[in-house]
């Protein structure tokens, strides 16, 4: 697969919330619906636990721990390069994807990004974003008890930030949808 080297509208939209609070589930359930729309959708997931790339006793993982710096592996279908180095910047990997109409990034909570947030019934207390920064919230609870509970304190909540049921991902990705559809206008 060839990556487009094309200048794209690109939306990047974070999908921010405290630890357990279900951003990869939702993540999961909204590719889907941005893929059915023809979208390329990218993910870019920060990993606090350090991950291991390599399966043990593959050959990548055999090449890595002889002092290989890179490794890369690829199929007729996909590819996977590892760089054993400093971290890149958000930007830097962001711009690993030229070819992506969306990319969305897990976790995020004080990027500079847009972002969604999941506050869930005992998972999360309050938003723990930026609210300048912040878009949507995906929730179970209701309108109201987000009210009574002071999980949402301002007016500019209750008038400028979206708020969406956990349970309906497909209007939730039909609204990132309509977002990066008016970027695509601009």
């Amino acid at each position: 697969m060839k990556a487009e080297r094309t200048q794209k509208k690109q939306f990047i939209l974070a999908v921010s919330g405290v630890k357990n609070s279900g951003k990869t589930t939702l993540i999961t359930k909204i590719l889907p619906f941005l893929k059915a729309k023809g979208l390329n959708v990218a993910v870019i997931k920060h990993d606090g636990h350090d991950f291991e790339a390599d399966v043990p006793e593959t050959d990548s993982w055999k090449f890595a721990k002889a002092g290989a710096d890179s490794t890369l592996i690829f199929s007729k279908t996909k590819y996977m390069m590892i760089h054993y180095d400093t971290v890149l910047s958000e930007e830097e990997f962001i711009a690993s994807f030229p070819s992506a109409d969306i990319i969305l990034l897990e976790g995020f909570k004080y990027s500079k990004y847009s972002k969604i947030e999941l506050i869930r019934k005992g998972n999360s207390a309050k938003s723990v974003c930026d609210s300048k920064k912040l878009l949507g919230i995906v929730t179970d609870f209701k309108k109201e008890e987000l009210k009574e509970q002071k999980i949402l304190e301002t007016e500019k909540w209750e008038k400028q930030i979206k708020i969406f049921d956990l349970n309906q991902a497909g209007s939730l990705a039909e609204w990132i949808y309509q977002l990066w559809e008016e970027i695509q206008k601009r």
